[in-house]
């Protein structure tokens, strides 16, 4: 082993970084003598600045004060009310709830019917103004659709009546011929 003639040395560099003291939390709310030029934290110091509120802020603070305190009393004068009337209804509802719940549940269904029928109603009427709003769009073309229609009917009818002059011809000729055959069979 090497004999060393110099004891050991640690060079310590101090540099005060943006976490030193003055922003250091355990620092910040001390009074006294930790972090600040001469006993005074600076820290508190630039929380609260040396100004004080402006007067725009002041009057804001004297008119709401009024206001939110009628609010408030509002408030809880509401929540008396309310208590109140529902301690001096708590028993009626009791006593009359076998005529309250049949009602509520009439009152209920009564109104589920009303507007079920107005949903009806409105589908009705939307499918009414579809209808309409498609017949008038193909209004146009009616007369054309009628004039085919009355040709294609009166084809149909020439031709039924053609097939029907044949279908009597035949059946006047297998008339004859049945005829002439039992004729001749009465004969023979």
């Amino acid at each position: 082993m090497t004999d060393r003639s110099t004891p050991h040395q640690v060079q310590v560099h101090t540099t005060t970084t943006r976490y030193d003291t003055p922003t250091n939390p355990q620092g910040r709310y001390r009074s006294g003598g930790s972090g600040g030029v001469g006993g005074v934290n600076t820290a508190t110091t630039n929380i609260f600045p040396e100004k004080g509120p402006t007067t725009s802020q002041v009057l804001a603070i004297l008119a709401g004060l009024p206001v939110s305190g009628i609010l408030l009393a509002l408030a809880g004068l509401t929540l008396v009310g309310t208590l109140t009337g529902l301690a001096i209804t708590t028993p009626l509802f009791i006593l009359f709830s076998p005529v309250l719940v049949p009602a509520t549940i009439v009152i209920g269904l009564s109104i589920a019917g009303f507007l079920t029928s107005g949903a009806c109603g409105v589908t009705a009427l939307s499918s009414f103004s579809w209808v309409t709003e498609y017949i008038r769009q193909t209004q146009g073309t009616v007369p054309e659709q009628l004039e085919s229609a009355k040709q294609g009917l009166a084809d149909v009818a020439g031709y039924v009546g053609q097939k029907t002059k044949e279908v009597g011809q035949k059946t006047k000729d297998v008339g004859q011929e049945i005829q002439t055959k039992a004729q001749d069979a009465k004969t023979s």
